[in-house]
Protein backbone atom coordinates (compact mmCIF):
# COMPACT_ATOMS: atom_id res chain seq x y z
CA UNK A 1 0.00 0.00 0.00
CA UNK A 2 1.82 3.27 -1.18
CA UNK A 3 1.47 6.80 1.17
CA UNK A 4 -0.56 8.20 -0.90
CA UNK A 5 -3.46 5.13 0.31
CA UNK A 6 -2.25 4.88 3.81
CA UNK A 7 -3.01 8.52 4.32
CA UNK A 8 -6.16 8.12 3.04
CA UNK A 9 -7.35 4.86 5.27
CA UNK A 10 -6.02 6.97 8.08
CA UNK A 11 -8.32 10.30 7.64
CA UNK A 12 -10.98 7.76 7.03
CA UNK A 13 -9.98 5.88 9.91
CA UNK A 14 -10.09 9.35 12.04
CA UNK A 15 -13.01 10.51 11.09
CA UNK A 16 -15.89 7.45 11.34
CA UNK A 17 -14.56 7.55 15.07
CA UNK A 18 -14.97 11.20 15.60
CA UNK A 19 -18.01 11.04 14.00
CA UNK A 20 -19.50 7.79 15.85
CA UNK A 21 -18.41 9.23 19.38
CA UNK A 22 -19.83 12.97 18.47
CA UNK A 23 -23.05 11.75 16.97
CA UNK A 24 -23.41 9.30 20.48
CA UNK A 25 -22.74 12.60 23.01
CA UNK A 26 -24.78 14.81 20.49
CA UNK A 27 -28.67 15.32 21.13
CA UNK A 28 -29.72 14.45 17.37
CA UNK A 29 -32.98 16.54 17.67
CA UNK A 30 -34.86 19.19 19.57
CA UNK A 31 -38.53 19.44 17.79
CA UNK A 32 -41.10 19.20 19.44
CA UNK A 33 -42.73 18.19 16.70
CA UNK A 34 -40.75 14.75 16.66
CA UNK A 35 -42.95 13.17 19.78
CA UNK A 36 -45.57 12.67 16.91
CA UNK A 37 -45.49 9.33 14.56
CA UNK A 38 -42.05 7.59 13.90
CA UNK A 39 -40.23 11.59 14.72
CA UNK A 40 -38.52 13.48 12.29
CA UNK A 41 -38.18 11.98 8.90
CA UNK A 42 -34.86 12.28 7.10
CA UNK A 43 -33.82 12.22 3.24
CA UNK A 44 -31.62 9.50 2.21
CA UNK A 45 -29.40 12.32 0.23
CA UNK A 46 -25.45 12.39 -0.34
CA UNK A 47 -23.20 15.22 0.94
CA UNK A 48 -23.62 16.77 -2.92
CA UNK A 49 -27.23 16.88 -2.72
CA UNK A 50 -27.65 18.49 0.91
CA UNK A 51 -27.05 21.68 -1.14
CA UNK A 52 -28.92 21.24 -3.76
CA UNK A 53 -32.28 21.07 -1.95
CA UNK A 54 -31.98 17.64 -1.75
CA UNK A 55 -32.67 16.18 -5.10
CA UNK A 56 -31.50 12.84 -6.28
CA UNK A 57 -33.75 10.53 -7.83
CA UNK A 58 -32.06 11.78 -11.32
CA UNK A 59 -28.76 12.70 -10.29
CA UNK A 60 -25.96 10.23 -12.35
CA UNK A 61 -22.20 10.91 -11.58
CA UNK A 62 -19.03 8.67 -10.44
CA UNK A 63 -18.37 11.63 -8.09
CA UNK A 64 -20.41 11.00 -4.77
CA UNK A 65 -22.72 8.23 -3.33
CA UNK A 66 -26.21 8.83 -4.13
CA UNK A 67 -28.72 6.66 -1.83
CA UNK A 68 -31.74 8.45 -2.52
CA UNK A 69 -31.13 6.05 -6.30
CA UNK A 70 -29.95 2.83 -6.35
CA UNK A 71 -29.86 2.86 -9.94
CA UNK A 72 -27.53 5.55 -9.54
CA UNK A 73 -24.80 2.88 -8.15
CA UNK A 74 -24.32 2.28 -11.90
CA UNK A 75 -22.29 5.26 -12.59
CA UNK A 76 -19.30 4.22 -10.22
CA UNK A 77 -15.86 3.99 -12.17
CA UNK A 78 -14.55 0.55 -12.30
CA UNK A 79 -11.48 1.52 -10.93
CA UNK A 80 -12.10 3.51 -7.52
CA UNK A 81 -13.11 2.65 -4.56
CA UNK A 82 -15.79 5.56 -2.83
CA UNK A 83 -16.35 6.37 0.80
CA UNK A 84 -18.88 8.97 1.87
CA UNK A 85 -19.88 10.46 5.07
CA UNK A 86 -21.22 13.37 6.49
CA UNK A 87 -22.70 15.16 9.42
CA UNK A 88 -25.00 18.05 10.76
CA UNK A 89 -24.61 21.19 12.88
CA UNK A 90 -27.64 22.94 13.73
CA UNK A 91 -28.95 26.23 15.56
CA UNK A 92 -32.81 26.46 16.35
CA UNK A 93 -34.82 29.07 17.40
CA UNK A 94 -38.39 28.52 18.48
CA UNK A 95 -41.13 30.75 19.08
CA UNK A 96 -44.50 30.38 20.48
CA UNK A 97 -46.62 33.42 21.57
CA UNK A 98 -43.67 35.72 21.34
CA UNK A 99 -41.22 34.03 23.64
CA UNK A 100 -38.43 32.61 22.23
CA UNK A 101 -35.88 29.85 22.95
CA UNK A 102 -32.35 28.74 21.70
CA UNK A 103 -30.67 24.98 21.05
CA UNK A 104 -27.61 23.98 18.80
CA UNK A 105 -27.43 20.22 18.25
CA UNK A 106 -25.73 17.82 15.70
CA UNK A 107 -26.09 14.59 13.91
CA UNK A 108 -24.58 11.83 11.75
CA UNK A 109 -26.32 12.27 8.12
CA UNK A 110 -24.61 8.92 6.70
CA UNK A 111 -21.63 6.75 6.00
CA UNK A 112 -21.14 5.20 2.97
CA UNK A 113 -18.84 2.95 0.49
CA UNK A 114 -19.59 2.31 -2.91
CA UNK A 115 -17.74 0.37 -5.30
CA UNK A 116 -17.48 -1.87 -8.70
CA UNK A 117 -18.98 -5.38 -7.72
CA UNK A 118 -18.77 -6.65 -11.25
CA UNK A 119 -19.17 -5.35 -14.94
CA UNK A 120 -22.16 -3.21 -15.42
CA UNK A 121 -22.74 -3.42 -11.61
CA UNK A 122 -22.17 -0.69 -8.78
CA UNK A 123 -22.78 -1.40 -5.09
CA UNK A 124 -23.06 0.68 -1.94
CA UNK A 125 -23.32 -0.27 1.80
CA UNK A 126 -23.64 2.21 4.21
CA UNK A 127 -25.94 3.26 7.43
CA UNK A 128 -28.32 5.91 7.36
CA UNK A 129 -30.46 6.98 9.85
CA UNK A 130 -34.72 7.21 8.76
CA UNK A 131 -35.90 9.70 11.88
CA UNK A 132 -35.10 11.06 15.30
CA UNK A 133 -37.07 11.82 17.90
CA UNK A 134 -35.90 14.34 20.95
CA UNK A 135 -37.06 16.71 22.78
CA UNK A 136 -37.65 18.25 26.40
CA UNK A 137 -40.44 20.59 27.28
CA UNK A 138 -42.72 22.02 30.04
CA UNK A 139 -46.63 23.72 29.97
CA UNK A 140 -48.29 24.69 32.67
CA UNK A 141 -52.53 25.48 33.38
CA UNK A 142 -54.91 26.25 35.59
CA UNK A 143 -58.28 24.47 35.81
CA UNK A 144 -61.10 24.57 37.93
CA UNK A 145 -62.07 21.59 40.29
CA UNK A 146 -65.69 21.50 40.46
CA UNK A 147 -66.31 19.91 43.54
CA UNK A 148 -64.15 22.14 45.66
CA UNK A 149 -64.37 25.30 43.21
CA UNK A 150 -60.51 25.63 43.79
CA UNK A 151 -58.13 26.48 41.19
CA UNK A 152 -56.24 23.53 40.53
CA UNK A 153 -52.67 24.33 38.45
CA UNK A 154 -50.76 21.70 36.48
CA UNK A 155 -46.98 21.19 35.34
CA UNK A 156 -47.00 18.85 32.57
CA UNK A 157 -43.29 17.36 31.59
CA UNK A 158 -42.93 16.24 27.55
CA UNK A 159 -39.77 14.34 27.29
CA UNK A 160 -38.47 11.84 24.38
CA UNK A 161 -35.67 10.34 22.63
CA UNK A 162 -34.38 7.79 20.14
CA UNK A 163 -35.18 7.20 16.59
CA UNK A 164 -34.94 4.32 13.46
CA UNK A 165 -31.64 3.64 12.30
CA UNK A 166 -30.55 1.42 8.50
CA UNK A 167 -27.92 -0.48 7.88
CA UNK A 168 -28.39 -0.12 3.98
CA UNK A 169 -26.60 -2.99 1.36
CA UNK A 170 -27.66 -1.63 -2.83
CA UNK A 171 -26.98 -2.63 -6.35
CA UNK A 172 -27.10 -0.60 -9.26
CA UNK A 173 -27.46 -2.22 -12.82
CA UNK A 174 -26.53 -0.52 -15.89
CA UNK A 175 -28.71 -2.81 -18.57
CA UNK A 176 -27.93 -0.33 -21.54
CA UNK A 177 -25.89 2.71 -22.33
CA UNK A 178 -28.64 4.98 -20.91
CA UNK A 179 -30.94 2.91 -19.18
CA UNK A 180 -30.00 1.81 -15.26
CA UNK A 181 -31.85 0.06 -12.69
CA UNK A 182 -31.51 -0.61 -8.83
CA UNK A 183 -32.22 -1.71 -5.55
CA UNK A 184 -31.72 -0.81 -1.87
CA UNK A 185 -32.33 -3.30 0.77
CA UNK A 186 -31.83 -2.03 4.48
CA UNK A 187 -32.32 -3.19 8.20
CA UNK A 188 -34.32 -0.81 9.79
CA UNK A 189 -34.50 -1.06 13.56
CA UNK A 190 -34.20 1.13 16.72
CA UNK A 191 -36.69 2.09 20.17
CA UNK A 192 -38.55 5.01 20.00
CA UNK A 193 -39.62 6.60 24.36
CA UNK A 194 -42.39 9.08 25.01
CA UNK A 195 -43.19 10.40 28.67
CA UNK A 196 -45.85 12.80 29.52
CA UNK A 197 -45.76 13.67 33.15
CA UNK A 198 -48.88 15.85 34.63
CA UNK A 199 -48.60 17.07 38.58
CA UNK A 200 -51.74 18.50 40.03
CA UNK A 201 -51.21 21.28 43.09
CA UNK A 202 -54.36 19.93 45.19
CA UNK A 203 -54.29 18.87 48.11
CA UNK A 204 -54.20 15.25 46.98
CA UNK A 205 -51.49 16.27 44.71
CA UNK A 206 -51.69 13.53 42.21
CA UNK A 207 -49.36 12.62 39.38
CA UNK A 208 -49.72 10.89 36.25
CA UNK A 209 -47.64 9.47 33.82
CA UNK A 210 -47.84 8.29 30.41
CA UNK A 211 -45.55 6.72 28.51
CA UNK A 212 -45.48 5.16 24.91
CA UNK A 213 -42.96 3.12 23.73
CA UNK A 214 -42.15 1.73 19.98
CA UNK A 215 -39.53 -0.80 18.96
CA UNK A 216 -39.07 -1.66 15.03
CA UNK A 217 -36.77 -4.84 13.97
CA UNK A 218 -37.55 -5.01 10.22
CA UNK A 219 -36.58 -4.57 6.77
CA UNK A 220 -37.00 -1.93 3.86
CA UNK A 221 -36.91 -1.93 0.48
CA UNK A 222 -36.51 0.62 -2.31
CA UNK A 223 -36.53 0.16 -6.22
CA UNK A 224 -35.44 2.87 -8.70
CA UNK A 225 -34.85 3.01 -12.44
CA UNK A 226 -32.74 6.24 -14.05
CA UNK A 227 -32.76 6.83 -17.96
CA UNK A 228 -30.67 9.45 -19.51
CA UNK A 229 -31.57 10.59 -23.15
CA UNK A 230 -28.39 12.67 -25.06
CA UNK A 231 -30.18 15.29 -26.44
CA UNK A 232 -27.24 16.70 -28.69
CA UNK A 233 -23.05 16.39 -27.97
CA UNK A 234 -23.16 19.03 -24.84
CA UNK A 235 -26.57 18.47 -23.39
CA UNK A 236 -28.40 15.25 -21.94
CA UNK A 237 -31.02 14.43 -19.31
CA UNK A 238 -31.83 12.15 -17.25
CA UNK A 239 -35.23 10.68 -16.05
CA UNK A 240 -35.23 9.00 -12.27
CA UNK A 241 -37.94 7.09 -10.63
CA UNK A 242 -37.95 5.24 -6.88
CA UNK A 243 -40.48 3.33 -5.29
CA UNK A 244 -40.24 2.54 -1.58
CA UNK A 245 -42.32 -0.74 -1.00
CA UNK A 246 -45.11 0.05 2.13
CA UNK A 247 -45.68 -3.22 4.41
CA UNK A 248 -46.48 -4.31 8.44
CA UNK A 249 -43.71 -3.81 10.04
CA UNK A 250 -41.84 -6.46 12.81
CA UNK A 251 -42.84 -3.76 15.78
CA UNK A 252 -43.69 -3.63 19.56
CA UNK A 253 -45.89 -0.96 20.60
CA UNK A 254 -46.78 -0.70 24.55
CA UNK A 255 -49.33 2.42 26.60
CA UNK A 256 -49.03 2.79 29.68
CA UNK A 257 -50.86 5.11 32.25
CA UNK A 258 -50.50 5.66 35.62
CA UNK A 259 -51.78 7.60 38.60
CA UNK A 260 -49.74 8.46 41.56
CA UNK A 261 -50.69 10.08 44.88
CA UNK A 262 -48.24 12.17 47.34
CA UNK A 263 -47.60 9.25 49.34
CA UNK A 264 -45.81 7.68 46.46
CA UNK A 265 -48.71 4.37 45.97
CA UNK A 266 -49.72 3.92 42.74
CA UNK A 267 -53.85 4.87 42.59
CA UNK A 268 -54.76 3.27 38.89
CA UNK A 269 -52.27 1.95 36.66
CA UNK A 270 -53.64 0.16 32.79
CA UNK A 271 -51.53 -0.23 29.32
CA UNK A 272 -51.77 -2.70 26.92
CA UNK A 273 -49.02 -3.82 24.01
CA UNK A 274 -49.43 -4.13 20.32
CA UNK A 275 -47.76 -6.35 17.79
CA UNK A 276 -46.93 -5.59 14.28
CA UNK A 277 -48.89 -2.25 14.73
CA UNK A 278 -46.89 -0.27 12.73
CA UNK A 279 -46.26 0.00 9.32
CA UNK A 280 -44.14 1.93 6.36
CA UNK A 281 -45.99 4.18 3.73
CA UNK A 282 -45.71 3.20 -0.14
CA UNK A 283 -43.48 5.66 -1.65
CA UNK A 284 -43.16 7.32 -4.90
CA UNK A 285 -40.18 9.74 -5.48
CA UNK A 286 -39.53 11.01 -9.53
CA UNK A 287 -37.19 13.35 -10.79
CA UNK A 288 -35.56 15.35 -13.64
CA UNK A 289 -32.13 16.74 -13.90
CA UNK A 290 -30.07 18.87 -17.52
CA UNK A 291 -26.45 18.35 -17.50
CA UNK A 292 -25.09 20.91 -19.86
CA UNK A 293 -21.55 19.80 -21.06
CA UNK A 294 -20.68 17.97 -17.52
CA UNK A 295 -20.75 21.63 -16.13
CA UNK A 296 -23.91 22.55 -15.07
CA UNK A 297 -26.60 20.47 -13.69
CA UNK A 298 -30.17 21.85 -12.84
CA UNK A 299 -32.89 18.95 -11.20
CA UNK A 300 -36.02 18.92 -9.53
CA UNK A 301 -37.75 16.16 -7.54
CA UNK A 302 -41.08 15.23 -6.03
CA UNK A 303 -42.08 12.71 -3.47
CA UNK A 304 -45.02 10.95 -2.33
CA UNK A 305 -44.98 9.56 1.04
CA UNK A 306 -48.27 7.60 1.10
CA UNK A 307 -48.32 7.57 5.40
CA UNK A 308 -52.65 8.21 5.54
CA UNK A 309 -52.62 4.38 4.31
CA UNK A 310 -50.68 2.86 7.32
CA UNK A 311 -51.63 2.24 10.62
CA UNK A 312 -49.83 3.32 13.86
CA UNK A 313 -50.16 1.68 17.38
CA UNK A 314 -52.85 -0.13 15.59
CA UNK A 315 -55.27 2.14 14.12
CA UNK A 316 -55.72 4.09 10.53
CA UNK A 317 -56.26 7.33 10.14
CA UNK A 318 -53.50 8.86 12.60
CA UNK A 319 -51.21 10.33 9.75
CA UNK A 320 -51.44 11.59 6.49
CA UNK A 321 -49.79 11.85 3.21
CA UNK A 322 -46.12 13.54 3.35
CA UNK A 323 -45.25 15.70 0.21
CA UNK A 324 -41.76 17.28 -0.65
CA UNK A 325 -40.71 19.41 -4.06
CA UNK A 326 -37.23 19.72 -4.14
CA UNK A 327 -35.21 22.53 -7.05
CA UNK A 328 -31.19 22.17 -7.29
CA UNK A 329 -28.34 22.96 -9.31
CA UNK A 330 -24.78 22.42 -9.79
CA UNK A 331 -22.03 24.50 -11.89
CA UNK A 332 -18.30 23.71 -12.05
CA UNK A 333 -16.39 25.69 -14.36
CA UNK A 334 -14.09 23.21 -15.66
CA UNK A 335 -13.41 19.76 -14.26
CA UNK A 336 -10.24 18.97 -15.86
CA UNK A 337 -8.72 23.17 -15.53
CA UNK A 338 -5.24 23.46 -13.60
CA UNK A 339 -6.81 26.30 -11.78
CA UNK A 340 -7.95 25.06 -8.37
CA UNK A 341 -10.67 27.69 -8.19
CA UNK A 342 -12.22 26.53 -11.77
CA UNK A 343 -12.46 22.86 -10.00
CA UNK A 344 -14.64 23.95 -7.42
CA UNK A 345 -18.95 22.63 -7.57
CA UNK A 346 -21.24 25.38 -6.45
CA UNK A 347 -24.43 24.50 -5.67
CA UNK A 348 -27.65 25.93 -4.32
CA UNK A 349 -31.32 24.61 -4.15
CA UNK A 350 -34.47 25.05 -2.31
CA UNK A 351 -37.27 22.64 -0.85
CA UNK A 352 -41.08 22.97 0.36
CA UNK A 353 -42.69 19.77 2.23
CA UNK A 354 -45.97 19.17 3.84
CA UNK A 355 -46.11 16.92 7.14
CA UNK A 356 -47.09 13.56 7.64
CA UNK A 357 -48.12 14.13 11.02
CA UNK A 358 -51.12 14.83 12.63
CA UNK A 359 -51.61 17.11 15.66
CA UNK A 360 -55.21 16.77 17.71
CA UNK A 361 -56.82 15.35 14.23
CA UNK A 362 -54.82 18.67 12.30
CA UNK A 363 -52.33 18.21 9.88
CA UNK A 364 -48.62 18.87 11.42
CA UNK A 365 -46.13 21.34 10.08
CA UNK A 366 -45.16 22.60 6.59
CA UNK A 367 -41.25 23.11 6.10
CA UNK A 368 -39.36 25.82 3.71
CA UNK A 369 -35.96 25.60 3.29
CA UNK A 370 -33.23 26.88 0.76
CA UNK A 371 -29.84 26.19 0.74
CA UNK A 372 -26.08 26.73 -0.98
CA UNK A 373 -22.34 25.53 -0.96
CA UNK A 374 -19.14 24.24 -2.53
CA UNK A 375 -17.29 21.12 -2.99
CA UNK A 376 -13.68 21.49 -2.70
CA UNK A 377 -11.42 19.51 -4.64
CA UNK A 378 -8.82 17.84 -2.09
CA UNK A 379 -5.97 17.82 -4.16
CA UNK A 380 -4.48 20.59 -5.95
CA UNK A 381 -4.50 18.83 -9.58
CA UNK A 382 -7.55 16.79 -10.96
CA UNK A 383 -9.26 14.10 -8.60
CA UNK A 384 -12.19 12.98 -7.39
CA UNK A 385 -12.66 13.45 -3.39
CA UNK A 386 -14.17 16.18 -2.11
CA UNK A 387 -14.75 18.48 0.87
CA UNK A 388 -18.56 19.28 0.83
CA UNK A 389 -19.89 22.25 2.95
CA UNK A 390 -23.09 23.97 3.04
CA UNK A 391 -25.56 26.02 4.72
CA UNK A 392 -29.40 25.61 5.06
CA UNK A 393 -31.94 27.70 6.10
CA UNK A 394 -35.50 25.92 7.22
CA UNK A 395 -38.55 27.21 8.39
CA UNK A 396 -41.18 25.19 10.58
CA UNK A 397 -44.55 26.68 10.16
CA UNK A 398 -47.60 25.15 11.88
CA UNK A 399 -50.94 25.46 9.58
CA UNK A 400 -53.13 26.39 12.92
CA UNK A 401 -52.24 29.79 14.46
CA UNK A 402 -50.65 29.97 17.59
CA UNK A 403 -48.53 26.81 17.57
CA UNK A 404 -44.87 26.55 17.97
CA UNK A 405 -42.91 27.80 14.89
CA UNK A 406 -39.47 26.53 14.04
CA UNK A 407 -35.94 27.73 12.37
CA UNK A 408 -33.25 26.24 11.75
CA UNK A 409 -29.77 27.74 10.51
CA UNK A 410 -27.74 24.11 9.21
CA UNK A 411 -23.96 23.30 8.57
CA UNK A 412 -23.62 20.34 6.49
CA UNK A 413 -20.43 18.93 6.36
CA UNK A 414 -19.75 15.80 3.65
CA UNK A 415 -16.02 14.10 3.06
CA UNK A 416 -16.06 12.35 0.03
CA UNK A 417 -12.92 9.74 -0.72
CA UNK A 418 -13.25 8.54 -4.51
CA UNK A 419 -9.60 7.69 -5.25
CA UNK A 420 -8.60 5.28 -8.40
CA UNK A 421 -7.06 2.12 -5.71
CA UNK A 422 -7.70 -0.47 -7.76
CA UNK A 423 -5.76 0.89 -10.78
CA UNK A 424 -2.53 -0.75 -11.32
CA UNK A 425 0.26 1.71 -12.03
CA UNK A 426 3.02 1.03 -14.01
CA UNK A 427 6.71 2.45 -13.67
CA UNK A 428 9.03 3.09 -16.96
Amino acid sequence: MNDCKKRYFSIIALCILTLTVFAQEAIQTNSPYSRYGFGTLTDQSGSNSKAMGGIGYALRNGFHVNPANPASYSAVDSLTFIFDLGMTLQNANFTENNIKTNAKNSTLDHVAMQFRLWKRMGMTVGFVPYSYVGYNFQTSHSLKDKASDATVDTYSTYAGNGGLQQILVGFGYRMFDNLSIGVNGAYLYGDINHVNQTMFSNANAYRSVRRNEISVNDYKLDFGLQYTLKVNKNDKVTLGAVYGLGHEMNSKGRRFDEIWSTSSSVLTSSGDSIKNGFELPQTIGVGLTYVHNEKLTIGVDFTLQKWADTKFFGEEGKMTDRKKLSIGMEYVPDRLGRGYLKRINYRAGAFYSEPYTKIDGRDGAKEYGVSAGIGLPLHLYYCKSYLSISGQYVHVAPKVSGMLKENYLRINLGMTFNEPWFMKRRVN
